[in-house]
């Protein structure tokens, strides 16, 4: 597929140039440090609410879903049927906590309720498993571009890094929202057109292909089973990834940090609202692309399952498509990782430069250059740290590239769910608990890393129930530890739910601000909504499938 063709060329060059202008312009608007990470605070509710959504679909979504649906059936959609659920409960509870405090870094809550050595501690794991989701977007992008031109994977992969760290290195976060906005709007105009195309071309009709799919076996969103070394289960979907979810939504400092931005906290909850309602409709479409294009291809094997959608737009050669078609997948790609590159700069930058290297240099200047640092020192050490990480990043996507013989959607699953059974038990410990301790949690996490390596090691358990496992092991452990180790406090951490709560009584503070809750804990009455709406999803899955 060398011959890409003028016009096509055309489209992902448009939009490779596009994307570096506008990070250009609002480099412009970027004065201070604090506006490199949370822009001015004037950013549209509905803007960051499509830039949440973007970052996680990303192209791991629009190659690694259809990819995974083709293998296992429209099952796997319920992996991703909970978020309505996992929205409802980070919005009450914690969005308020991080909104609240003003700071950039999630992780300063942990230093707060708990001590340095648990902010530091978390604030590693991120960076750890943000490289292997980095690498693994480079990766997915860098396949297109091999795909259509021929060149080298290595060479694709750094064409790609190289402009997104440079209009993220230049904009900030105000870039990853903005340029996530467009880059939501072709990845979405990509996929229908992908749609729409297969149904024309389905042999059977659309119809027709559901009722062959349905005979066997293949459109049934419903698996029941309680075998716990199969991933896509109802079980799965509803308890564990709900875990997981709520996890990588609600203390995922590149999700969070957008919604940071928000004018107010209430901007902030719809924001992360807009992602409970249109998940759910996104994943809807691309694994349905999957199971059709499985009867397509009368269900063939594939070397590669995530070139499957790549290799039937090839098919079709319609003039312009693969350009809009790779403008797509390499705008998913880059919506994914400026926000990754973002996130870990910020994070670097506040929970490490600034709590261990920034008094270091500081002597280093006045001794043997006789000057103090500049007060646009943060925002030059943010911008240096984005293109370490990019540069970082770029060695795990070459490693993905060797292995990618499975869905990347489900290679970054599993790499994302090994970290949240730790991340889980500090911040709901420091949530809920009264008596867990900095030495208690420390131990807690260590336990939960021992028992999911003996899981992974020694047991037939699907990836999503790690989350549940790791949770479970670390918050017993923690518990047990903390009492130990220092006994019983005496009384509630400010940084818990009840502290917050005697805080507010204490000071006579408004619960509500602009109609939605500031204190943590606390359901809005349109958050309700989101569990209605997770009963009609699963209702009308039934309903459908009842009548294909």
């Amino acid at each position: 597929m060398t011959d890409f063709g003028a016009l096509n060329w055309t489209i992902v060059v448009a939009y490779l140039a596009g994307t570096l202008v506008l990070g250009y312009f609002l480099s412009k608007r970027v004065q201070t440090a604090q506006h490199y990470y949370l822009g001015q605070r004037t950013t549209p509710w509905w803007v960051i609410g499509v830039s949440v959504v973007a970052t996680y679909f990303g192209a791991i979504t629009f190659l690694g879903g259809p990819a995974w649906s083709y293998k296992d059936g429209f099952a796997v959609i319920f992996i991703h049927i909970n978020y309505p659920i996992v929205i409802f409960i980070v919005n009450a509870l914690f969005l308020p906590f991080f909104y609240n405090t003003g700071v950039a870094s999630i992780f300063d809550y942990l230093e707060r309720r708990f001590g340095l050595a648990s902010r530091t501690l978390m604030s590693a794991v991120f960076l750890f498993g943000n490289i292997a989701y980095s690498g693994i977007m480079l990766y997915t992008t860098a396949l297109v571009l091999q795909l259509i031109t021929g060149m080298d994977v290595v060479n694709a992969i750094l064409i790609i890094a190289v402009v997104a760290v440079t209009y993220t290195m230049l904009g900030g976060i105000s870039a990853v929202i903005w340029t996530d906005l467009i880059q939501s709007a072709i990845l979405f105009i990509g996929a229908a057109i992908v749609a729409v195309a297969l149904i024309a071309d389905l042999p059977d009709g659309f119809l027709g292909s559901l009722q062959g799919l349905k005979e066997i076996g293949r459109a049934n969103p419903f698996e029941y089973t309680f075998d716990p070394s199969v991933v896509a289960t109802i079980w799965t979907g509803v308890i564990a990834m709900s875990v997981y979810h709520v996890v990588v939504y609600g203390v995922n400092q590149m999700m969070i940090q957008r919604t940071l931005a928000a004018r107010t906290l209430g901007d902030a909850k719809k924001a992360y609202a807009f992602m409970g309602y249109a998940a759910f409709l996104v994943y809807v479409v691309f694994f349905l692309i999957g199971i059709l294009l499985y009867s397509y291809y009368g269900g063939k094997d594939f070397d590669n399952d995530n070139r499957i959608v790549l290799d039937f737009v090839a098919t079709i050669g319609l003039p312009g498509l693969m350009g809009v078609i790779t403008a797509a997948i390499v705008a998913a790609a880059m919506s994914s990782l400026d926000s990754s590159l973002n996130s870990m700069a910020t994070v670097t930058t506040l929970d490490f430069y600034e709590k261990f290297f920034r008094k270091f240099v500081q002597k280093f200047l006045k001794r043997f250059f006789s000057k103090d640092l500049s007060q646009d020192h943060n925002l030059r050490a943010s911008r240096w740290f984005t293109l370490m990480w990019g540069v970082l990043t770029v060695a795990p996507a070459i490693i993905v590239a060797q292995r990618a013989d499975t869905s990347v959607l489900e290679i970054l699953s599993k790499v994302g769910v090994f970290l949240v059974g730790s991340k889980l038990a500090m911040f709901g410990l420091g949530f809920y608990s009264k008596h867990t301790t900095q030495r208690g949690v420390l131990a807690g996490v260590a336990a939960g890393f021992v028992a999911l390596w003996y899981v992974e090691t020694y047991m037939d358990v699907a990836w999503p129930w790690y989350a549940v496992l790791g949770g479970i092991v670390s918050i017993g452990v923690s518990l047990a530890a903390s009492f130990l180790l220092d006994g019983r406090q005496k009384q509630w951490s400010l940084w818990t739910v009840q502290g917050q709560k005697e805080e507010f009584a204490r000071k006579g503070l408004p619960e509500k601000r602009d109609g939605w809750y500031v204190i943590p804990g606390k359901i809005d009455r349109s958050s309700w909504f989101l569990l209605v709406y997770f009963v009609v999803c699963v209702v009308a899955l039934a309903v459908l499938y009842d009548l294909i």
